[in-house]
């Protein structure tokens, strides 16, 4: 599989359970895309040969969940952990001071070895990162991961915010 298609079929599972929130009115989620500028375009089937980013993006996806700003990024490995490389240093930056202003920010990661999605809090991946940056380990072991914040997956649907959900129950 190429690499620029790794992540599409969650990005549709998303997609999909982005407009069942929507239909159920239990929230808003709206998927950010990265600004593109095309440089070569293909006349015959109309699609853009060659393009380059304008700006490095923020996160995969913003919206409000019941009065709740959230926004996040999500991303899959075929690994037994996940890279933090995966992760680039403004997105740590926006979903901090999106945290400041009182927005909850997470990672949705799914481990294909295992068919697993997870819920890791800002919180958590920031403990990582910067463990990382300290010449620490460079990626997060599957292990690590809160079986708590298992995020159910029912058919093409990635139920995050019962995760959600149990969290603002508990906290």
């Amino acid at each position: 599989m190429k690499r620029t298609l790794r992540g599409s079929t969650l990005e549709e599972q998303l997609h999909l359970t982005n407009e069942l929130y929507k239909k159920q009115n239990l929230a808003i989620i709206q998927k950010i895309s990265t600004p593109i500028t095309p440089v070569k375009f293909d006349k015959e089937t109309k699609f853009i040969t060659l393009a380059y980013f304008e700006k490095k993006s923020t996160v995969d996806f913003i919206g409000i969940v019941q009065g709740l700003p959230i926004c996040f990024d999500a991303k899959e490995t075929t690994l037994k952990n996940f890279p933090l490389q995966n992760i680039h240093l403004h997105q740590i930056d926006f979903m901090e001071h999106f945290v400041k202003q009182g927005g909850l920010a997470f990672v949705l990661v799914h481990f294909v070895e295992y068919s697993e999605y997870f819920y890791l809090p800002f919180e958590e991946l920031q403990f990582w990162w910067n463990k990382a940056r300290n010449k620490g380990r460079k990626s997060i072991p599957y292990s690590a991961f809160n079986k708590e914040l298992l995020i159910p997956a029912k058919g093409a649907y990635i139920d995050y915010l019962q995760v959600i959900s149990k969290l603002a129950n508990n906290g």
